[in-house]
């Protein structure tokens, strides 16, 4: 009995080395990443500077690599595989849904601002007078961007963000899960991810930096979002078993970002919308996460721990 009591103590132990290992990898090599781009004086959103962003997105994974092999873990559980057998419905959902989500989050911040769209697509002509292509149809464009983020949207941005979600999704909430209920493991693994952005969000990432109560309140904005987000791709993952619908759901999100924008006039409060990672822009989100959380806490785990 106490041999079995200290069995459990010890692999207690060693799960939380691994779970500070993995957060202080991820922060500091993610850090390194997002630094890099004021260090070298780049201009965010152009040239380097997005291919620095991009490398960024895979510091979970090689976090969640560099954690197993100095721990000698193991690669035997790495939430890689999707599971598709008697879930094709369940993806069916996962491929679609997050799009229209979106979609749904883009009308409902137009309707309590409605002053704030823009039916001349000003966005959207400068676009296409910057790309040399003026004389195109901005509705052309519209209708190609909303069908290809709801055919594509989920696939389109699959490699970089199953960079993250490896990390996050495949490696930090199982081992959080395995000290804390579901909504709590949710919760912090959300958080976390959230604090990973801090950096990328002083620099202008989502919120630009023109808005009141920079850099805090959009670092806060992220968190929330990250929260939101992150309990949606979590329950995903859960259950099913894999990282992947995160990295679709993720890939989705990544794909339609920019459509409120495109819709809106300028001089918008970013912390708002009309993204969804503005605290109006996300509410249909955080509305999708609140019910899934209820749904979790009534049955108190969606499956066992791995």
């Amino acid at each position: 009995m106490e041999q079995n009591k200290d069995k459990t103590i010890n692999r207690q132990n060693l799960t939380k080395r691994r779970l500070v290992l993995f957060v202080l990898f991820s922060i500091v090599l993610g850090w390194i990443c997002f630094f890099l781009i004021p260090l070298l004086d780049l201009s965010y959103g152009e040239g380097l500077s997005t291919a620095i962003l991009a490398g960024a997105m895979f510091t979970p994974t090689i976090s969640n690599l560099l954690t197993r092999l100095i721990t000698k873990e193991g690669f035997q559980k790495l939430y890689l595989r999707p599971n598709l057998k008697g879930n094709l419905k369940k993806y069916l959902l996962i491929f679609f849904a997050p799009t229209v989500l979106v979609y749904l989050s883009c009308v409902f911040y137009f309707l309590i601002f409605p002053h704030q769209f823009d039916p001349e697509l000003t966005v959207l002509k400068e676009i296409l007078a910057a790309g040399g292509s003026a004389g195109v149809p901005v509705q052309s464009l519209l209708m190609i961007s909303i069908l290809q983020s709801l055919l594509l949207g989920p696939v389109i941005n699959i490699i970089p963000t199953l960079g993250e979600e490896l990390g996050w999704r495949g490696y930090l909430l199982p081992k959080l899960r395995e000290f804390f209920s579901d909504p709590v493991a949710l919760v912090i693994t959300g958080v976390i991810w959230g604090i990973w952005h801090a950096p990328v969000i002083a620099i202008g990432h989502n919120y630009g930096t023109d808005y009141p109560g920079y850099p805090w309140l959009g670092i806060l904005a992220m968190i929330v979002f990250c929260v939101t987000l992150g309990i949606i791709e979590g329950y995903a993952t859960i259950k099913l078993d894999s990282a992947v619908p995160a990295a679709m759901i993720h890939s989705t999100v990544n794909a339609t970002a920019a459509l409120p924008i495109y819709l809106a006039k300028s001089g918008y409060n970013p912390i708002l919308g009309p993204a969804i990672t503005g605290l109006v822009g996300g509410l249909p989100l955080m509305i999708v996460a609140v019910a899934l959380l209820v749904i979790v806490i009534r049955s108190k785990s969606v499956t066992s721990p791995s």
